[in-house]
């Protein structure tokens, strides 16, 4: 009789959880798409009539357009938030498959990450090709640039998943707080406006927070000659990643019987 090996399982596992996540993303809720793309449309649409109000024009953003300069910033930021808040319920959505002891919570939040972060990147690359219909430019100057500084968000979103995903399932009030985190997150991480406007006084408040890093170096991957924010440091933001990974790992190895027993 053949024995499969742990790894054999684990992928098996992985598999199967993939399948049953993606067809409940994407078939089950009939306005899942129309979201995901509808969403960072009418926020840019919201944001350009405003800036057209004002009258400020480019004149804040150097090296590159508003619009791309806005579509990248939100597409990264959406990769980090949506990892965050799908991992957030993961636990509590797969609690009747932990009767099969092969599944683990953890091996819920990879999976619906996973899921999240393919989505995001379709939802990025239809973008990217309608903005090139429309002749914007957002056509990436350094893809392999650009690449990795999506991965880079993709791992953070994981990371703060991980450990969400325990928090939230251990603490019901903390997955209430974590929700309310959405707009303050997209007002502090430069997604909408410039960061580079602000005082160096005040800005650095705001170079703590990881997002901030990854957003920039994707829209440096997207514009050469685009300026960064001061302070803007790969180093930084992977040491962040890594250890919010690590942490959010070792909470799950912890709390797994908590979890499973929620």
């Amino acid at each position: 009789m053949h024995t499969r090996t742990p790894w054999q399982v684990t992928r098996s596992v992985w598999f199967a959880m993939f399948m049953r996540e993606a067809i409940t993303r994407t078939m089950t809720d009939r306005l899942g798409w129309f979201w995901m793309i509808f969403e960072p449309m009418a926020m840019i649409a919201i944001m350009v009539l405003i800036r057209s109000l004002i009258g400020h024009g480019n004149g804040l953003i150097l090296g590159a357009d508003f619009i791309p300069w806005m579509i990248t910033g939100m597409m990264g930021f959406f990769l980090v938030r949506e990892g965050m808040m799908r991992s957030l319920g993961a636990v509590d959505a797969n609690q009747a498959l932990f009767a099969y002891r092969q599944v683990q919570p953890v091996d819920t939040v990879l999976v619906r990450n996973f899921v999240e972060g393919m989505l995001r990147t379709v939802i990025f690359l239809l973008f990217v090709m309608g903005g090139l219909l429309l002749k914007l430019d957002i056509f990436p100057d350094n893809a392999i640039h650009a690449l990795f500084a999506w991965f880079s968000l993709w791992s953070l979103g994981l990371g703060i998943g991980l450990i969400v995903s325990v928090a939230g399932t251990l603490v019901p009030e903390l997955a209430r707080i974590v929700r309310m985190l959405s707009l303050p997150l997209l007002l502090i991480s430069g997604v909408i406006l410039p960061l580079n406007v602000l005082p160096h006084n005040v800005l650095e408040y705001f170079m703590p927070n990881p997002i901030v890093h990854g957003l920039e170096l994707l829209r440096l991957g997207f514009f050469e000659h685009y300026r960064m924010v001061t302070g803007t440091s790969l180093t930084y933001l992977w040491l962040f990643t890594l250890s919010l990974n690590a942490l959010g790992l070792l909470m799950h190895i912890h709390y797994r019987n908590r979890l499973k027993a929620q």
